[in-house]
C-alpha cells in the first residue's frame, strides 16, 4: 500500500502540484510554511511541487526496465532449460558480466555514449540484469522442462518457440511475478543511481534522485529538501520488496 500510494501520487503529481516545479516561492532552503509545506530547495522552489513532478519519470523508466529484463530473462531461462548445449554457451558469456559492478557499467556506457540518455540506461539494465535473472529462470524451468508433458511435446516434433511459450513459460507464473517485483526494485536503484550522477539527462532536472543530490548541502537548513525525495525512493523500493517476499511465502505454503 505505501508503494501504491507513492506511485499514484507520482503519476498524478503534475496535476496535483500547487505550482510549477521551477517556480521560486521563497529564499533558498526556507523553512516549511503555508506557502511551501516542506519548505524550499536550493533555488527557493517549493519542495512539494518538486516532489510531485519528480517521481513519474523515474518510476515509469524503472517499470519499463523491470518488464523488459524479466521478459527476456524468462525466455532465455526457458531456452537454456530446454537446450542445455545453448545454455552452456550462454553461461560462459554471462559469467564475466555478472562479476562487473552495475555502477561501473553505467559509467562506461553513458560516459562513452553521452547522447544515449534513457536508451543507454535500458541497455545497461539489460546487460547487467538479464544474465543473473536468466539463471534464476533457468533453474526454475529445469524441472518443468524435465516433466512428462514437455518431453511428449518435444517428442511429437513441436518447435522450440512452441515449447518455450506454450509449455514452459505458463508454468513459471509464480517465478515471473516474483522476479518482476525484484527487477523493479533493482531498476529503481539503478535509475536513481544514474540520476544521482546526472547521467541520463532525459529524465529531467526535478526527479527525486537529482533532488537528493542538489539539496544535500542544505540538510542543516531544510532537511526536507533532500529527505523527502530520498524517503519516497526508499518507501517504493522497500514496500515492493516486502510485497514480493510475502508473495513468495504464500506460494511456498
Amino acid at each position: 500500500m505505501p508503494a501504491l500510494l507513492i506511485t499514484v501520487l507520482a503519476v498524478l503529481g503534475p496535476t496535483l502540484a500547487p505550482r510549477p516545479a521551477e517556480e521560486a516561492v521563497g529564499i533558498p532552503f526556507g523553512d516549511p510554511g503555508d506557502s511551501a509545506w516542506l519548505g524550499t530547495d536550493r533555488l527557493g522552489r517549493d519542495v512539494v511541487s518538486q516532489l510531485l513532478f519528480g517521481g513519474w519519470g523515474l518510476l515509469l523508466l524503472s517499470a519499463v526496465i523491470a518488464v523488459v529484463v524479466t521478459g527476456l530473462s524468462c525466455v532465455l531461462g526457458a531456452v537454456v532449460a530446454l537446450r542445455p548445449r545453448i545454455g552452456a554457451v550462454i553461461e560462459l558469456g554471462t559469467d564475466f558480466v555478472i562479476l562487473l559492478p552495475a555502477v561501473l557499467g553505467i559509467l562506461l556506457v553513458l560516459t562513452s555514449w553521452p547522447d544515449a540518455g534513457v536508451y543507454g540506461l535500458i541497455i545497461v539494465a539489460l546487460l547487467f540484469g538479464v544474465p543473473y535473472c536468466g539463471r534464476v529462470f533457468a533453474a526454475a524451468a529445469a524441472g518443468v522442462a524435465a516433466s512428462g508433458y514437455v518431453e511428449s511435446a518435444e517428442a511429437g516434433g513441436e518447435s522450440l518457440p512452441h515449447l518455450v511459450f506454450r509449455e514452459v513459460i505458463p508454468n513459471l507464473r509464480a517465478v515471473l511475478a516474483t522476479q518482476l517485483g525484484l527487477r523493479f526494485v533493482a531498476a529503481v536503484y539503478l535509475v536513481s543511481t544514474a540520476s544521482f550522477l546526472q547521467l541520463p539527462t532525459t529524465l529531467g532536472a526535478s526527479n527525486w534522485a537529482v533532488m537528493v543530490r542538489e539539496n544535500a548541502s542544505g540538510m542543516l537548513l531544510n532537511p526536507w529538501a533532500a529527505l523527502a525525495p530520498g524517503l519516497a525512493i526508499a518507501i517504493v523500493a522497500v514496500s515492493v520488496n516486502l510485497a514480493v517476499s510475502a508473495f513468495g511465502q504464500e506460494e511456498r505454503t
